[in-house]
């Protein structure tokens, strides 16, 4: 059995993300892995290790529907707890039980490579003030937590309501592997532009009413 890392060995780099999923990839094709054991076993940067494997699944143009309401949620409240000072996150017993295939987690692998590939063009530590101690605890927890509730708004059928969220709490957490406190203005803007995109649509539903919406997104806008 793969031996449980523990909170103190902190994961500080894009490197030392993309070998943590591998590894996890690696257990859950020998053996039964919930999130509740990945989370237990994450390194010091717990929440922005378990905030990025949890929005993966969501960087999709496809609504997930109420898996993204529960999401949503769940990246909120994880954040919240960041925010309050907690050592590690806690996570609900409803999501700790649930597990992944090792397909799902290669694909998660694959999906945080490309991004991480992106990030490694422009990223490096700047800027620290913005992302280290107590006040960079904080600014990330509200972010995460308003990326997380606009993830959860029940636009079922929107066109990306719920990748532009999940990519915000990815930036988030990556300036945070990376110290990079510029990296972490990226998030704040993606953050920013996914809630103008949602609450916009909100407001032009709460005037014009879903027939009209859908004309706009004729997908199936719901």
């Amino acid at each position: 059995m793969t031996p449980v890392r523990r909170y103190d060995a902190a994961v500080t780099s894009r490197d030392e993300l993309l070998d943590t999923l591998d590894r996890f990839a690696a257990r859950a094709a020998t053996e039964r892995l919930t999130l509740g054991e990945v989370a237990d076993g994450l390194g010091g940067s717990s929440f922005s290790l378990l905030c990025i494997i949890l929005s993966l699944p969501f960087l999709t143009p496809v609504s997930l529907g109420p898996l993204a309401t529960v999401g949503g949620l769940t990246l909120a409240a994880i954040a919240w707890q960041l925010m309050r000072g907690d050592h590690a996150p806690r996570l609900p017993s409803r999501v700790r039980a649930i597990e992944m295939s090792p397909k799902v987690w290669q694909a998660l692998l694959a999906t945080c490579a490309k991004i991480v590939g992106v990030c490694s063009r422009f990223s490096r530590p700047r800027y620290k003030r913005w992302v280290e101690g107590v006040t960079g605890a904080r600014l990330r927890g509200f972010l995460i937590i308003a990326a997380g509730l606009l993830m959860a708004v029940p636009l079922f059928g929107l066109p990306f309501n719920n990748a532009l969220p999940a990519l915000a709490i990815i930036v988030v957490c990556l300036a945070e592997l990376e110290d990079d406190g510029l990296m972490l203005w990226a998030g704040i803007v993606v953050t920013a532009a996914s809630a103008v995109y949602i609450l916009g649509v909100l407001a032009a539903v709460a005037l014009f009413g879903t027939e009209a919406i859908r004309r706009v997104f004729p997908g199936g806008f719901g």
